[in-house]
């Protein structure tokens, strides 16, 4: 490990000599690579340094003690000598951290899709709390959000939205929310004060781009329809709302919310180029099952994942077996504890696996 260490922080240096070369300045997408390389290698490096000091000072204290006559003098040292060898250790543990391979796709924006699922309008207005609760963590963070699709029910309910969520290393933050999300309440319908349980998928999909998903043309099937709300809301007289299937796969995508078919079928584009990243990812992991299994959960969206239990003001992750009895705050985005957890787990998990050696 410390061999690699090394051989990082001379490429650290040649990175930082050259977004100093005016040549390089000047070529935007050159130094685009290489300033995104140099922010990847900054905390290893500053860790990697700090190891380095610790260990200096550990080796100075350990030669005093050798050469001080003097007790007290060679007491002090070796106190010196006992927190420069912990503060060593604690860089290393960092450092082994720091070296976990990081997920390609975890500096992406994302596009989340939400679905009702059992539980009809029940289901449907618990989809509408979570898109509200991921709205209010991306506000919180300063991503932006932008709907690409959306069908609602009359009752204020979500049948399904995809919305994009855009920010540096969203897809890192957000990526263990994949999977089925399941309420515990009872609906304002509920006369007789019954408990009710229902459930809404939800799927994170990181935002691909043109040149990593490249759709041929003839692949696709488009037809256009008249879009039409809840209740009649937003009927549109002309056939603006897009449908498009893309063949090789089978998948479909419905964008109905804007009155321009070009805008419509921009943002129908975006979510379908990001299914078959999704699908083409799906397919590699599945190639590579052992390392699947390490991850916190599956991803899988048919995988339950999370409770949330109004009467008791409580959410579980049944994957990390984290309790939370704040249901209020973090369905108004209060996720960072949940989240932290999460990554943590996962990160423990990557550890025992060896993977950072």
């Amino acid at each position: 490990m410390i061999e690699k260490l090394a051989a990082a922080e001379q490429r650290f240096e040649q990175v930082n000599e050259r977004l100093m070369d005016p040549a390089v300045m000047g070529d935007q997408a050159q130094y685009t690579a290489l300033m995104r390389e140099f922010k990847t290698l900054s905390p290893v490096i500053e860790k990697y340094r700090e190891y380095k000091a610790a260990e200096q000072a550990a080796e100075e204290a350990k030669e005093l003690m050798a050469s001080q006559p003097d007790p007290e003098f060679k007491e002090l040292a070796e106190e010196e000598w006992q927190q420069s060898r912990e503060k060593a250790e604690q860089c290393l543990e960092q450092l082994k951290i720091l070296l976990i391979p990081k997920d390609p796709d975890d500096d992406k924006s994302v596009i989340v899709e939400i679905r009702g699922g059992a539980g009809g309008d029940e289901a449907a207005l618990f989809a509408a709390n979570l898109y509200r609760m991921y709205s209010m963590y991306a506000e919180s963070k300063h991503y932006k959000t932008e709907v690409l699709s959306l069908n609602e029910t009359e009752l204020g309910g979500i049948k399904e939205i995809s919305f994009l969520i855009e920010g540096d290393g969203v897809y890192s933050r957000l990526k263990f929310e994949s999977g089925v999300h399941r309420v515990q309440r009872v609906p304002e319908t509920e006369s007789q004060g019954r408990i009710h349980t229902s459930t809404v998928t939800v799927a994170v999909l990181p935002e691909a781009e043109e040149v990593e998903v490249q759709i041929n043309p003839a692949d696709l099937q488009i037809d256009t329809f008249r879009s039409g709300g809840a209740g009649g809301q937003h009927v549109n007289k002309t056939e603006s709302a897009i449908r498009i299937t893309h063949l090789p796969t089978g998948i479909v995508v419905e964008c109905q919310d804007e009155r321009s078919q070009h805008k419509n079928k921009e943002k129908a584009m975006k979510i379908l180029r990001s299914r078959i990243y999704e699908a083409m990812q799906a397919e590699k992991d599945a190639a590579r099952a052992d390392e699947r299994r390490l991850q916190v959960g599956t991803g899988d969206r048919s995988e339950r994942i999370r409770t949330y239990n109004y009467p008791q003001s409580r959410v579980s992750d049944h994957r990390i077996g984290l309790t939370l009895y704040k249901l209020e705050a973090f369905l108004n985005g209060d996720l960072d504890e949940m989240i932290d957890a999460l990554i943590t787990a996962a990160q423990t998990e990557k550890l025992k696996s060896g993977e950072a050696t």
